[in-house]
């Protein structure tokens, strides 16, 4: 019986290890981990990183083939904390690949792990979508589905709900309102980013839920152009 027991509990650890993504580092230089308080600032595919950025390594996260806890914010928690692990601050997303449907149902990334100086004091600049001769900006707004299925919350932009947001979720709106503003959610807590609103411009938002005490909590964030565009084109959501 002890030995029927043992096997249970060596392939359910199997099992749930071939759920979480397929994690491959390689380090030319670490130093201390760092405190799990301290943030990772996660640099995009089209955004330049600091020029005294000190390249430690370089982190893939895949599919094992048998990958199902593999969403957009989990890949990237994956990643930071390899680079958390090596005494890095930053990643900077080298290539990413979002699931499709012919192919992985999975996000896959390969990123730089950095360490860079005075990393509060970094900017990062973005290409920019624009369109002239329009009196609206473009907000491309998207949820993957995931934890937190059953949660659902209003989305606003400053006093205004602009749409529902739900669990795999994605829809185009027209913005008229221009200038400083902040888009924000809330259940039983509120996630709120600010948005500088310029007409012709193209913003993507991408949402999901967090864990609460008794509810999900939204978490927003405004992405750069080229990983908002090539996320949101590829992804199929059920109200398509």
């Amino acid at each position: 019986m002890k030995k029927i027991h043992s096997l249970i509990v060596f392939t359910g650890l199997i099992l749930l290890s071939s759920c979480n993504p397929k994690i491959s580092t390689s380090l030319s230089k670490n130093y201390p981990p760092l405190d799990y308080k301290q943030d990772i600032v996660v640099i995009g595919l089209d955004q330049a990183e600091p020029a005294n950025a000190e390249v430690l390594g370089q982190v893939k996260i895949g599919d094992t083939g048998f990958t199902t806890n593999c969403g957009y914010d989990i890949v990237i928690d994956k990643a930071k904390l390899e680079a958390r692990k090596a005494g890095g601050n930053a990643i900077k997303i080298m290539e990413h690949t979002p699931p499709s449907a012919m192919g992985s149902s999975c996000h896959r990334i390969t990123a730089k792990v950095l360490k860079v100086e005075n990393i509060e004091n970094y900017t990062p600049k973005t290409e920019e979508e624009v369109i002239s001769d329009v009196d609206y900006a473009i907000l491309n707004v998207y949820r993957y589905s995931g934890a937190g299925a059953l949660v659902s919350y209003d989305l606003y932009l400053g006093d205004s709900t602009i749409c529902r947001v739900k669990n795999n979720f994605k829809t185009t709106l027209h913005i008229k309102k221009d200038g400083g503003n902040s888009l924000w959610a809330k259940t039983e807590a509120k996630s709120e980013v600010p948005i500088d609103i310029k007409k012709g411009k193209t913003y993507y938002l991408r949402c999901g839920i967090t864990m609460g005490a008794f509810v999900g909590h939204p978490k927003l964030e405004l992405v750069d152009s080229k990983t908002g565009k090539a996320e949101f084109v590829s992804f199929k959501a059920k109200n398509q």
